[in-house]
């Protein structure tokens, strides 16, 4: 055999037993998708800023400072470098605010989705195990919940509960709750079918086992994606409620909040409104971008050739 043959040979027999590297083939699918990558850089960053917001910000969120109200971002005429954004109506930095807001704001996506995640998962996979009366039952209520419209329905459990950033959570995760319980009840079906879980069961594997050690790591891949998009959501839907003055109470630095403190000075200050509503643009943006990059990475059907 010539000895390029043989090199050749060498070469994909030594490719065939190379150990399967997932982060490695994940990372290069994902990185295919550069605005996916962008995306993620933008979140990593806006994530940073409202861990160590504590440490960087000039100011403290709630601090005033009353000679200086209203006052536009350092690059306008009459803007003052100690505050590269301005201040608000009663004199608060609005740099200062904007970074802790950011903590607020994922806070909430992250409290959200993991609630979510968690109970949507119980449910979906009880629903898909037992069927019968348990699954219609389980349905019902999240078609239920599914026929009011999401804002509404926000708006009516932050009514009974009273407004605040606890009831805030709650509302948006409940409204969210669905999505989840759906998803997982479908796939955990689709995955029943299969010839792997009969042999679990041959095997002597019982429900528990089987619906948590099976079937659930096969529903992962869409379950990650739906949680990746779901706190951008309910980002937006927080800073919905908090404008409606429905969630966070001031003077709690949150996007939405802010947003309807500066409703009445629209004309006269605009940027005191037009930079929180930028900040949860970019945000929802970058991290919805992220989300499809994941879902192109996680379903080989979607990889780029």
């Amino acid at each position: 055999m010539p000895a390029d043959v043989s090199v050749l040979g060498g070469g994909v027999a030594e490719a065939a037993l190379a150990p399967p590297r997932p982060l490695a083939d994940f990372w290069r699918a994902f990185s295919e998708n550069r605005g996916a990558v962008v995306g993620l850089a933008v979140v990593t960053v806006i994530a940073l800023i409202a861990i160590l917001a504590p440490l960087i910000a000039p100011y403290s969120p709630i601090e005033q400072f009353r000679d200086v109200t209203k006052l536009p971002p350092a690059i306008f005429e009459g803007g003052d470098w100690r505050f590269p954004l301005g201040t608000d109506a009663v004199g608060r930095d609005m740099l200062s605010r904007l970074m802790y807001g950011a903590g607020v704001s994922l806070f909430i996506g992250l409290c959200v989705m993991s609630v979510s995640a968690v109970i949507g998962i119980a449910l979906g996979l009880a629903a898909a195990f037992a069927g019968g009366i348990t699954d219609v039952l389980i349905l019902r209520v999240m078609d239920l919940i599914m026929a009011i419209p999401s804002l509404v329905l926000a708006i009516l459990i932050v009514a009974v509960l009273g407004p605040g950033l606890t009831n805030t959570i709650i509302a948006v995760t409940v409204i969210y709750l669905p999505r989840y319980v759906r998803l997982v009840r479908a796939s955990a079906i689709t995955e029943l079918r299969k010839d792997y879980v009969t042999a679990a069961k041959v095997a002597g594997a019982g429900p528990l086992r089987i619906m948590v050690s099976t079937v659930l790591p096969n529903c992962l891949a869409p379950l990650i994606v739906q949680a990746a998009l779901g706190i951008s959501d309910a980002i937006l839907e927080a800073a919905g409620i908090g404008f409606l003055g429905f969630g966070a109470q001031p003077p709690t630095a949150e996007w939405g909040s802010m947003l309807a403190d500066a409703r009445e000075f629209i004309q006269a200050s605009p940027w005191i409104i037009a930079l929180p509503g930028i900040a949860i643009l970019i945000t929802v943006l970058a991290i919805n971008v992220t989300g499809d990059g994941l879902r192109d990475a996680l379903d080989p059907r979607l990889r780029r050739s």
